[in-house]
C-alpha cells in the first residue's frame, strides 16, 4: 500500500491542496467556491510536499520560473502524451489546442486535447493554463474559479492572449 500525504498552502489564486505518494506529487487542487477536495482531512506533509510548497511559494512570488519537484501523472496513454507536451512548456510560453494535437500525432483532435488538458491532475506545476485557442483566446479553465484563475496565471507569466 502506498502512503498518501497531504499539504495545503495559501496562494494569490486561492488555497491550494497537494497530494503525494512517497516519491511524487500526484494531484494539485485549486480552491473552488471556498472548498478543497480534502478539507476534512488533516495535513500529512512529507519531503516531496514540503519542496512543492516551497517551489509554489517561489513561483507566486515571481522568484521561480520552472518546477523540478517530481510529479506522477496517472491517466490514459493519450492523456499522458498531452501532459508530456505540457511539461515541455516553460514560463511565459503558450501553445494552442491544435498545436498540441499535432505534437501528439492527432491533428484535428483539438476537442479531445481540451479534455486531456482539463484532466491534468497537477495544474500550475504542469502548465495547462498555458494552452489557448488557435486565435489566442481563452476558452476555459477547469481549475479554481475557472477563467479568472487562468487570467491571473497568464498575467503572472506575462502571456498575451486575445480578448
Amino acid at each position: 500500500m502506498t502512503n498518501v500525504y497531504l499539504i495545503r498552502l495559501d496562494s494569490p489564486i486561492g488555497r491550494l491542496e497537494l497530494v503525494a505518494d512517497d516519491e511524487a506529487v500526484t494531484s494539485l487542487s485549486i480552491e473552488s467556491g471556498g472548498v478543497l477536495p480534502h478539507d476534512d482531512a488533516p495535513e500529512r506533509p512529507n519531503d516531496v510536499l514540503r519542496a512543492a510548497r516551497e517551489q509554489l511559494d517561489e513561483y507566486f512570488a515571481g522568484q521561480r520560473l520552472d518546477f523540478d519537484v517530481p510529479v506522477r501523472l496517472t491517466g490514459t496513454p493519450f492523456q499522458q502524451a498531452v501532459w508530456a507536451e505540457l511539461e515541455r512548456l516553460r514560463w511565459g510560453e503558450a501553445t494552442s489546442y491544435g498545436a498540441l494535437a499535432a505534437a501528439v500525432g492527432k491533428p484535428g483532435s483539438a476537442r479531445a486535447i481540451g479534455g486531456a488538458v482539463g484532466a491534468n491532475p497537477v495544474p500550475i506545476i504542469v502548465g495547462c493554463h498555458r494552452v489557448l485557442a488557435s486565435d489566442g483566446r481563452i476558452t476555459g479553465y477547469s481549475g479554481g474559479e475557472g477563467v479568472p484563475t487562468k487570467l491571473w496565471l497568464l498575467g503572472h507569466e506575462q502571456i498575451g492572449f486575445a480578448a
